[in-house]
């Protein structure tokens, strides 16, 4: 599928989830902040799993047929085996494990882990073919066995076959990731002013987001690919952002109240 097009279902996403700002804008006016915000984390925390396996179900069904019928295995002395955790892209993993494994990541293959003798170096088996991270041109030989194999030349969706995409359940999947972000969102403003005192109100407005947006939401990337390379599962990394979620849904439910009638005039 060209580019282009998984573009526009992103944007047809975006348009279709946009409007329930204003919906979930107004509605804590009448119910309250928390259990829009609440609703919000639950449902992530509940469903981040079925709708990503969903979209690659609708998006990129070739990659989902290899994922079950060509099983992919690490063989690697787990002393070699770093957690490819790199935020700021300065460090380097180049172990035979390390290697084997980002590459295998890049191409969204799921693999396990087998333990191999200390010292011995990598080999990745697909199907009754095994390949040495010591071969010459290793990530082009291990992309041509994993083509081979079943998998599609690329896991990104946007260069899957146009007639293997349902683009409906694509697009109503991607609206429905939005609409969770609306849900927390719209009525975080207001809840943040009324949980507040007026001589605090900017600091009380802008740490929790930049905690929240910078810290928690900038680490996501680096995070998640440290977790998919030692698992070897591509869907392991959505832990990360469902402990996050959980953990503000107790955080919220326990400890924050509701503000709605607070009257932020009152010192």
């Amino acid at each position: 599928m060209p580019a282009v097009n998984a573009q526009i279902m992103i944007a047809v996403g975006l348009l279709l989830g946009t409007p329930f700002f204003i919906i979930f804008g107004w509605l804590p006016d009448k119910i309250g902040r928390k259990p829009i915000i609440l609703a919000g984390f639950a449902l992530g925390v509940i469903t981040y799993f079925p709708i990503f396996q969903g979209i690659t179900h609708f998006a990129n069904p070739k990659l989902e047929a290899a994922l079950s019928s060509a099983p992919v295995t690490v063989v690697a002395d787990p002393s070699e085996c770093s957690f490819q955790f790199n935020p700021v892209g300065t460090a380097k993993f180049t172990s035979s494990c390390d290697i084997a494994k980002s590459a295998l990541v890049a191409r969204s293959v799921n693999y396990q882990n087998v333990e191999a003798p200390k010292g011995t170096k990598a080999v990745v088996k697909i199907g009754d073919q095994t390949i040495a991270t010591d071969t010459p041109n290793f990530a082009q030989v291990l992309g041509q066995a994993i083509t081979t194999h079943g998998y599609p030349a690329t896991a990104n969706p946007a260069t899957a076959n146009p007639a293997d995409i349902n683009y409906v359940m694509t697009v109503m999947l991607l609206t429905i990731l939005v609409i969770y972000v609306t849900l927390v969102y719209a009525p975080i403003a207001a809840w943040l002013v009324e949980l507040f005192p007026t001589r605090i109100r900017y600091s009380g407005l802008s740490l929790p987001y930049h905690i929240g947006n910078g810290w928690f939401g900038g680490f996501l990337p680096a995070t998640v690919f440290a977790i998919v390379a030692a698992t070897g599962n591509i869907y392991s990394g959505l832990w990360y952002p469902i402990v996050v979620a959980a953990m503000s849904f107790v955080v919220g439910l326990i400890f924050l109240p509701e503000t709605k009638d607070r009257d932020i005039t009152h010192m």
